[in-house]
């Protein structure tokens, strides 16, 4: 069992410095693997002209794509529900804290959701070499630029059942164990649930990368502004 230090008084919080350069540092690597074309690659890897054979796949489609779906949405309403009756090292954190928690995931998805319904790029099993009728255009050059297929595939939604939950490290960052396994929780989720639909084809591997992206600069962004935003909520 982890053991939690007392919460430091909210102008001892810590600084940013270290997020902004691990944020600057993952902003770089994802450009690094755009530019890289590793995409088209990697999707090669699971499927053939003829589409993508697991993508039906009990373990793929049932477990990780619809368990994993189902038991995203059931934390979420644990975590809502905990606001007012928190259990476990949620007892830790005080009210505006677990409201925080709760709200990062609900916006993170959110926002997830609102960029892949205005997204032009289509899912890899929509593409021609895989036995669909889209043609291959990087995502950031769909914009007015559509490939010819269904589109809406990006980011990848799936994926943020998982990495929606980020935004605990830093709620719970002033205990950096808390933290630690909070976040690499998150982040394996999310990895795991990207991982099983670019083996069916549903994305491509830049598709997961920036959708843990976008829900860590969500959840920085939350976090910076949450003490106005609970005064107001809370007052």
């Amino acid at each position: 069992m982890i053991k939690l230090q007392e919460r430091p008084h909210a102008g001892q919080r810590p600084g940013y410095l270290g997020v902004v350069l691990a944020t600057l540092f993952l902003t770089v690597c994802l450009f690094l693997w755009e530019v890289s074309g590793r995409d088209m690659a990697w999707a090669h890897a699971f499927g053939n002209e003829h589409g993508f054979p697991w993508r039906d796949h009990w373990l793929f489609s049932e477990v990780l794509h619809e368990g994993g779906r189902r038991l995203s949405w059931a934390f979420a309403l644990f975590l809502c529900l905990a606001v007012w009756w928190p259990v476990g090292v949620l007892r830790r954190i005080d009210l505006s804290h677990r409201l925080q928690l709760a709200a990062t995931a609900m916006v993170a998805s959110g926002v997830v959701v609102a960029i892949k319904s205005g997204s032009g790029t289509s899912c890899p099993w929509d593409m021609q070499v895989f036995g669909g009728v889209a043609h291959y255009v990087p995502h950031w050059r769909l914009w007015g630029l559509p490939d010819g297929g269904s589109g809406h595939c990006f980011p990848a939604g799936h994926a943020s059942a998982g990495f929606a939950f980020v935004g605990g490290w830093f709620v719970f960052r002033a205990w950096p164990r808390v933290a630690t396994v909070w976040l690499g929780s998150a982040i394996g989720a999310g990895l795991v649930f990207g991982v099983a639909q670019q083996v069916r084809g549903a994305h491509f591997m830049s598709h997961t990368l920036w959708t843990g992206w976008i829900c860590w600069v969500v959840a920085w962004a939350i976090d910076a502004v949450w003490p106005r935003v609970a005064t107001e909520v809370l007052a």
